[in-house]
């Protein structure tokens, strides 16, 4: 997982703390679909937890049982695994107690509860089991009456309208509610959100691109035919491709008519289907997989899931039941009438999930690129935001006149310089050394070339022990070499801006008609262009300016000067990239990249002390990230000869910091004007 993923999952959980201190009955924790949100989850809990042993929580999953259960395991994994140590889970369930009556026991801080568990006529609540259950962990410990503790329900996926528990209410010392989608109706407004643009900047979840509304399915699967290949090879994940029929009343026509003819076709007829009815009973469920109806269909979803599945196309009838995880799902076609319904931020999550995102690091650009992108043909919610698309202006031959050396920071060769045989060659396992979960927890917490130099060292348990006994020492040493930019940044070989990109939109917005950028929307250019903050924007202006004083001192108003060039370095597609080392490989997407009529390369990335963000960092790890980023510029502009630059708005004064040939300098808004005349 990239570093930035880390840490926007890490600050979004730190704010939720954070948050409690309010002293609010009731919060909101809003999140992408696909974006880790029940990692996040674990993550909170532990860490109330680690402070609070006075507290328990219900997770009561408001869908289907198999989101509890689903949600259970996840949290069982991260307790074995040593990541949240603190959680002790518990499943409650109809079978709790076999033939007698239903039995919850105490010993558990984490309740994970599924919602037509507790609901008239139902065992839990007839029998009082759970009523039983909340007044003994609530009750006065002091005078014998229960364990004395506070509850802590959270509600996963809120969106879904429920009041299963809402009579019992008193005794929830606070509700926290989880979802996508929650309902500002409901009074469900967000005091911590990852928004969908900067759960996409750090790849934890895939870009939407919509399709034409005038393909049909055959043309849809003709462009999943087309990305298979790459997907295997480059991915090593079979793709799938999901069909969602929204009209139950025309389901089965659909099917007949349209769906089945169309994957039975000669260019289809190779694709192993599924068609998956939502009975639970698996009634009417079909597939032309033999290999896959020798199994129960309750297996079926769970095969699926699998990134070797052989599986290519999932046909649902209705909704797309929440929880399913498929990661490897990159395609939803919708068929479409007259009745069909707009589709939601949970029906396209689905297919948003990245399929490589534990070590998506790993992957080449192209696979990247490939692993951050989802196709989806179907009716676009009315008030939902996706990106606006852009393309290179043909009429200028930017991709050879404007050429940048990006930079990357050589992990092979600073691993290859930290000899750990020979580090670690006299050292003894610890007699009382400490517990193995609480080491492996630390390995997991470590960037992933600390993970690999642990294990291609370790070839058994001794010498991992041996390893994480002295962990510390190859870790200084290591941020030590990464963090040495002569010896560890190499150039990269020359590249431009990419054919195509896309930006989110903001109210942040200027005309501009001289840059290397176009747009079309709804088949008229569009001259008008998002920036992600006040700061962005005024920087923008002051390089548009300078761009049109050029042209004017030297062809009038001809706007054929193409040596003067600039643009924004859209994060997607683009190969104009720095690393740098902060607790972890980090990449830069310079904002703004400009070639003067000198043809000398200016980079900027422009920052603010007002930091404009989905989720603000605190000022500490602002100031460290700036502090980085003026190494890793210092260092690039040594290695590259393009000229770097840090611009600061401060109210309404820049303060730029400038490095050319590995020197710095602070200069002045006049100052950086003229340096380019």
């Amino acid at each position: 997982m990239l570093q930035e993923a880390k840490d926007l999952q890490n600050r979004a959980v730190t704010q939720m703390v954070a948050a409690l201190s309010q002293n609010k009955k009731e919060y909101t924790f809003k999140a992408p679909t696909g974006s880790g949100k029940t990692y996040m989850m674990a993550d909170f809990m532990n860490r109330v937890l680690s402070t609070h042993k006075n507290i328990v929580f219900i997770v009561s999953s408001l869908s289907k049982s198999e989101l509890a259960e689903q949600n259970y395991h996840s949290f069982c994994t991260l307790v074995q695994n040593g990541t949240f140590p603190n959680l002790n889970p518990y499943l409650i369930n109809s079978e709790s107690s076999g033939e007698g009556s239903l039995h919850i026991p105490l010993d558990h801080n984490v309740y994970v509860l599924p919602r037509d568990l507790y609901k008239e006529k139902s065992k839990l609540k007839e029998e009082g089991t759970f009523l039983n259950f909340l007044q003994t962990t609530t009750g006065d410990l002091m005078n014998g009456g229960g364990a004395g503790k506070s509850i802590i329900v959270i509600k996963d996926e809120c969106h879904i309208a429920t009041s299963n528990l809402d009579e019992l209410n008193s005794f929830f010392s606070i509700v926290i509610n989880y979802s996508a989608t929650p309902k500002l109706s409901r009074k469900q407004l967000p005091d911590v959100e990852i928004s969908n643009s900067a759960a996409e900047e750090v790849k934890l979840i895939k870009q939407v691109e919509f399709q034409s509304e005038s393909d049909s399915l055959d043309d849809a699967l003709d462009k999943f035919e087309e990305i298979k290949a790459d997907y295997t090879n480059k991915l090593e994940v079979n793709p799938c491709f999901i069909i969602q029929i929204s009209n139950k009343d025309k389901a089965e026509a659909e099917l007949d008519n349209n769906i089945f003819p169309t994957l039975a076709n000669t260019k289809h007829q190779d694709l192993k289907w599924v068609y998956i009815t939502g009975d639970k009973s698996g009634k009417g469920c079909k597939t032309n997989d033999s290999g896959l109806n020798k199994l129960p269909v309750s297996k079926w979803k769970e095969y699926m899931k699998g990134k070797e599945s052989s599986i290519s196309v999932i046909i649902f009838k209705m909704v797309i039941s929440e929880g399913w995880d498929i990661p490897r799902a990159c395609m939803l076609y919708q068929v479409r009438d007259t009745q069909s319904k707009q589709l939601d931020e949970q029906v396209m999550g689905r297919v948003r999930r990245n399929p490589r995102l534990l070590d998506f690091e790993r992957l080449s650009k192209d696979a990247q690129d490939l692993a951050s992108k989802a196709w989806i043909w179907g009716i676009k919610p009315k008030d939902a935001v996706f990106p606006k698309q852009v393309s290179l202006f043909r009429d200028y031959n930017i991709e050879a006149d404007l050429r940048v050396t990006p930079t990357k920071l050589s992990v092979d060769k600073v691993k290859n310089e930290i000899d750990v045989n020979s580090l670690l060659a006299t050292k003894k396992v610890k007699i009382a050394g400490e517990n193995i979960f609480e080491m492996h927890r630390l390995l997991s917490q470590q960037e992933i070339e600390i993970q690999d130099m642990c294990y291609e060292y370790a070839d058994g348990y001794g010498k991992w022990r041996i390893f994480m006994e002295n962990i510390s020492e190859i870790k200084s040493k290591y941020h030590s070499y990464i963090t040495d930019y002569e010896n560890s940044m190499s150039v990269c070989n020359d590249v431009s801006f990419p054919y195509g990109s896309c930006y989110n939109e903001t109210d942040k917005t200027l005309t501009l008609d001289d840059w290397v950028w176009c747009r079309k929307e709804e088949d008229s250019i569009s001259d008008e262009f998002s920036f992600d903050s006040d700061a962005e924007k005024k920087w923008a202006e002051i390089l548009k300016d300078i761009r049109q004083e050029s042209i004017r001192k030297t062809h009038g108003l001809n706007h054929d000067d193409t040596k003067f060039l600039w643009g924004k370095n859209f994060p997607l597609n683009s190969n104009i990239r720095f690393e740098y080392f902060s607790d972890g490989i980090h990449t830069s997407y310079p904002d703004f990249i400009m070639k003067d009529k000198n043809g000398r390369i200016h980079i900027f990335e422009v920052k603010s002390v007002n930091k404009s963000s989905s989720l603000n960092i605190n000022q500490d790890e602002y100031d460290e990230k700036v502090r980085c980023l003026k190494e890793c510029y210092k260092a690039c502009s040594k290695k590259t000869n393009h000229i770097f630059y840090l611009p600061i708005l401060v109210g309404g004064t820049w303060q730029i910091t400038k490095y050319e040939s590995g020197d710095e300098s602070t200069i002045d808004k006049q100052e950086f004007i003229k340096s380019l005349k």
